[in-house]
């Protein structure tokens, strides 16, 4: 079901009309139609209005259940924090190496890049 059917529901349930949504958030009439058929996707500052006009928690508009769902324990990693390096003895190795490599010239950098490439031809 999309968002904009979830909110037609959920108003005709709690049987105000589009006005009455109006008068409770300031959005206008034509506004929430516009939402309701589906013709915009609206804003999270939008759908808390609404929730908020619907006396309805705002995770209505996205899960069937009066329940709240369970918080997801997510953590977002660059790719540079799920690579070598970005834990553990690594990252001591490699920010104990960067602190190092910047008190050195680029002429120096240069060729201490350059022996590690031929190492790593030779592995």
């Amino acid at each position: 079901m999309l968002i904009g059917e979830r909110v037609r529901k959920l108003r005709k349930e709690k049987k105000f009309s589009q006005r009455d949504i109006e008068k409770r958030t300031g959005l206008l009439w034509a506004h929430i139609s516009i939402v309701e058929n589906g013709y915009i996707t609206p804003t999270i500052q939008t759908l808390e209005k609404i929730a908020r006009a619907l006396e309805v928690p705002l995770h209505r508009f996205f899960c069937d259940s009066n329940k709240s769902p369970k918080a997801l324990n997510l953590k977002w990693q660059s790719p540079e924090e799920t690579g070598w390096g970005s834990a553990g003895k690594d990252a001591k190795f490699l920010n104990k190496l960067r602190r190092l490599l910047s008190k050195i010239g680029e002429e120096d950098r240069r060729l201490i890049l350059h022996m590690a490439r031929k190492m790593i031809g030779r592995g």
